[in-house]
């Protein structure tokens, strides 16, 4: 009969040789630990951490759950304010994590995430969009029907806080003389004269159909990125341990002393907590007024914002910076240059989105557009 010190690892062979399969394995293993850099380490795991984050992230803006919304919103930030760089692969997964962040707010004018006050977070909203579409090609439809969402409700937000000035400025800014851009431009600026928030055309292209479209393309990024291994780690963990939904929604409902159900609490706690798409109206109106003054809000900057993404580069994006005024090179007007060659003029962001720019945005390729046709001229 086999004693359990013959089955134990690392027992005595019947030749008498020692067995140490284990210990070899083991050693060899904290061996490979101990000289794997730490830095590599702790930089795969962030990776792991982001593309986590942004799928809960992602969940719950769908979901609406605007509490936990918020948690991982700072989670989400934390990984990415960590990071010097951002490698290739993971651009997406961070384009679109600033992209929820900037939707979810985009009815707060009193939010600033861009250096220059006058962008609205929105605005911000849709320079991450240009980014988004630049990574992919397959949902041309899709990226078409959002991007015109956003650009009108950019205008309708500032309507509806009665910023006309301003959303004739914003029009500006977003439609350029592109021919493909007239028809809307035109019904705009008839929309921002007539004053009124509730016309048709704003009903029509409604905040919910832009949250309705981005939960569209939500689905189709969850469905790409079911392989994320903490998700899949962690589902293993909770099937092995029993631990579904299940048990959550079978768990009878506990009373506490003051005779109220926990879910009665719970439910009363939800409600006090903001959704997703709201905002104090105090705090947003305050910092609307210092915003109007030309104060900097000193709390404006609930997130700083990744503007240096809008680097074209090919391999990495470096984030330590944020959007300066700078120089345009040589290699840089060639490259205006050839996006209006082949898209025309006016079409600023898709020339934005093929383009290798540093550190631009579509409004100032038009601005330097405009200069170099001056140039040229004199």
């Amino acid at each position: 009969m086999a004693t359990a010190a013959q089955d134990a690892p690392g027992a005595v062979d019947g030749d008498g040789s020692s067995s140490s399969v284990s210990s070899s394995v083991n050693s060899s293993v904290s061996s490979s630990v101990s000289s794997t850099p730490p830095e590599a380490v702790e930089a795969v795991a962030a990776e792991w951490m982001l593309e986590f984050a942004c799928s809960c992230l992602c969940r719950h803006f769908a979901e609406q759950s605007g509490a936990e919304f918020w948690r991982w919103r700072d989670v989400a930030q934390a990984l990415i304010s960590g990071l010097s760089q951002i490698p290739q692969h993971q651009k997406k997964t961070v384009y679109l994590c600033q992209l929820l962040i900037r939707i979810a707010q985009g009815k707060s004018l009193g939010l600033q995430f861009e250096n220059d006050q006058r962008i609205s977070p929105l605005e911000s909203a849709l320079s991450f969009w240009t980014l988004l579409e630049k990574e992919e090609i397959k949902l041309e439809k899709l990226h078409e029907e959002i991007r015109r969402l956003i650009q009108i409700q950019i205008v309708a937000v500032h309507m509806e806080n009665r910023y006309f000035k301003e959303a004739a400025e914003v029009l500006e800014r977003l439609f350029t003389d592109s021919e493909s851009d007239k028809p809307l431009r035109v019904k705009l600026a008839t929309v921002i004269k007539t004053k009124d928030p509730y016309v048709p055309l704003l009903q029509s292209f409604s905040y919910s159909l832009l949250i309705s479209k981005i939960k569209s393309y939500i689905e189709l990024f969850m469905k790409e990125n079911e392989t994320n291994f903490l998700i899949q780690e962690a589902t293993k963990h909770v099937v092995s341990k029993g631990l579904g939904a299940t048990t959550l929604q079978n768990r009878p409902v506990k009373v506490n002393e003051n005779g109220k159900s926990d879910l009665e609490t719970k439910q009363r706690l939800v409600k006090e907590k903001p959704s997703i798409t709201s905002q104090s109206s105090g705090l947003i109106k305050k910092r609307i007024a210092r915003r109007r003054s030309g104060q900097k809000p000193k709390d404006s900057r609930v997130l700083q914002s990744l503007n240096s993404m809008q680097n074209g580069g090919q391999n990495e994006v470096p984030l330590a910076c944020s959007r300066r005024r700078q120089k345009w090179t040589p290699k840089e007007d060639l490259e205006l240059k050839s996006g209006v060659r082949e898209f025309g003029v006016g079409n600023w962001a898709k020339i934005l989105a093929h383009g290798n720019f540093n550190d631009r945005t579509s409004v100032m390729l038009k601005d330097r557009w405009r200069t170099l046709s001056k140039i040229k001229q004199s």
